[in-house]
């Protein structure tokens, strides 16, 4: 999920679409959230580590 928002960050800076700069900024803060969850232990979806 870090990765696809760092795509569509570069995608939507590249080509100036706006939503794809959002949508990025949006995967990116959510895989580090669920990416921190994970290392501390906490289960997330089910699982305790989340890569």
């Amino acid at each position: 999920m870090i990765v696809l928002g760092v795509i569509l960050l570069v995608i939507g800076l590249v080509a100036g679409i706006g939503i794809l700069w959002t949508i990025g900024i949006v995967l990116l803060v959510i895989g580090i959230v669920l990416w921190i969850l994970g290392s501390v232990g906490h289960a997330v979806g089910g699982r305790r580590h989340y890569w």
